[in-house]
């Protein structure tokens, strides 16, 4: 699949992708986001079954 991996590449290196990279830098170092990710894939995982 190298067309897909350069599109990726394409839009990662465009200024969208750049923001859109920085937004979620930006999310990622909330100590409350991280935890409420944290929960999340927790529970995708199956962590939390009844």
């Amino acid at each position: 699949m190298p067309g897909l991996m350069n599109r990726l590449r394409e839009f990662t290196r465009s200024p969208q992708g750049r923001k859109l990279a920085d937004t979620a830098r930006r999310t990622a170092s909330d100590p409350r986001r991280r935890e409420q990710a944290g929960r999340l894939l927790g529970r995708l995982r199956g962590g939390r079954r009844r």
